[in-house]
């Protein structure tokens, strides 16, 4: 058998992580020599760490000793702090990244340190998670951003094997062989799981795969959503996974049920830039929405009606005040003789006398 090299890497977008803290983590499809596909995840930093390291596994492929033979792409150094914007923002230069890293020379990009970065871990398989923690959040890459017009690998060697026993097919997908027979491997996956399809469902978004009942699937990611990758055929896409169901597990579900049962909501989850979420109707604020709800204009009328009230009150008391006669000042009595005689002085009682 020969080495184990990578043939092609695909961002597919990023995760938004709350477990054991908020963090990103990017999705990477990495389709190997024997033509098996892997989802694995990766953070920014070890991204980083990887790259440095490579560069010091070849310093002239680096460009260390002479700028001019550099062949190694650039990665730039992750931030202090990555949000979510800063982690959108990178998709593209990791993608022109991982396409000029798997078409490097063999000696680099078929070096033990890139095959055993990308291979799949155990926490690629079962994500550590805490249930009392939110679901992670998928954002997928946009279609568009995915195509590479240069998407073109080498031929592939195929491998050959001899059957040691009868094998009889229990479906038109499958083939008979007796022992003794030799067969060449096309596709091998150890990971990919086998589901039959229990409701047909036709595709709504240019994502979707069109299925029938009976049909047998392959599932290559399961998201958290409801909506699983899945492959029929030579086509991926996405399919409601509440209409499988694990091939050689007993029929339990009842189809009668799934009859009337429709497809969860459309990845509520992914934000994506051809998502039908993106068109919905626009959110308004709560002071907008007081605004225009018939109780608060209710209240917006009897509050004015008061102050224009309060308002006509004071005018009227102010008229009265200004239309009601003023008092006049009373006239003191006239001081009697005696008062004059005894305090008044001598001119004034001379008048009296």
């Amino acid at each position: 058998m020969g080495d184990v090299f990578i043939r092609h890497i695909e961002l597919l977008g990023y995760e938004k992580r709350f477990f054991p803290s908020q963090h990103y983590v990017y999705m990477f499809l990495v389709k190997w020599n024997d033509l098996s596909e892997k989802v694995v995840y990766r953070r920014f930093t070890e991204i980083y760490e990887f790259h440095k390291a490579l560069k010091e596994m070849f310093p002239i492929e680096s460009g260390d000793i002479n700028v001019e033979n550099r062949i190694i792409p650039h990665l730039p150094a992750p931030k202090w702090f990555d949000g979510q914007r800063s982690t959108q923002n990178r998709q593209g230069t990791l993608t022109e990244y991982c396409y000029t890293l798997v078409n490097l020379p063999h000696k680099i990009s078929r070096c033990l340190h890139v095959v055993n970065f990308f291979k799949v871990r155990h926490d690629d398989m079962n994500p550590v998670t805490d249930s009392q923690t939110k679901k992670p959040e998928v954002f997928l890459l946009p279609k568009d951003a995915k195509k590479n017009p240069t998407d073109i690998t080498g031929p592939i060697v195929l491998q050959t094997y001899r059957a040691i026993a009868d094998y009889e097919k229990s479906s038109t997908s499958e083939m008979a062989l007796k022992a003794g027979d030799m067969v060449d491997v096309v596709e091998k996956s150890e990971s990919g799981e086998q589901y039959i399809v229990q409701k047909s469902y036709t595709a709504v978004e240019e994502d979707e795969l069109t299925l029938k009942e009976g049909d047998t699937i392959e599932v290559i990611h399961k998201l958290l959503d409801g909506w699983w990758v899945i492959r029929k055929d030579e086509t991926t896409g996405y399919y409601p996974s509440m209409y499988l169901q694990k091939a050689g597990e007993a029929n339990t579900s009842v189809k009668s049920e799934l009859r009337n049962r429709i497809a969860p909501p459309r990845r509520s989850t992914i934000r994506n830039a051809k998502s039908i979420h993106k068109q919905s109707r626009k959110l308004i604020s709560q002071e907008t929405y007081r605004r225009n709800s018939k109780k608060y204009i209710q209240s917006q009328r009897n509050m004015k009606e008061n102050l224009q009230n309060k308002a006509k009150v004071l005018i009227e008391k102010n008229e009265q005040e200004e239309n009601k006669p003023k008092a006049q000042p009373a006239v003191p009595p006239r001081p009697s003789k005696d008062l004059i005689l005894n305090r008044c002085t001598e001119s004034t009682r001379r008048k009296i006398l």
